[in-house]
């Protein structure tokens, strides 16, 4: 039996929780400019799976990236790290 590839996880904030089963997360990421070598911090939101609804805006998650499950949603709810104050 093969085993699967690793599949790449992200740490972000959630923005928004109005849709059923899923939620938009914020992730944020410094980059290197290529040309300028500064670093630049890349700001990108992620539709995520939450199949019971548990987060809520400000929670921050751990997503991993999945078969696509809709049109925009490739992402899945790992683990809450923490919750919104």
């Amino acid at each position: 039996m093969e085993e699967r590839n690793n599949r790449r996880t992200k740490i972000g904030v959630v923005v928004s929780d109005k849709m059923q089963k899923t939620c938009v997360v914020s992730v944020t990421s410094n980059v290197k400019h290529p040309l300028y070598k500064k670093v630049v911090k890349i700001t990108k939101k992620f539709k995520v799976h939450d199949e019971n609804n548990e987060c809520h805006v400000g929670d921050t998650i751990e997503i991993m990236e999945t078969r696509p499950i809709s049109k925009t949603t490739h992402f899945r709810l790992l683990r809450i790290v923490e919750r919104a104050k």
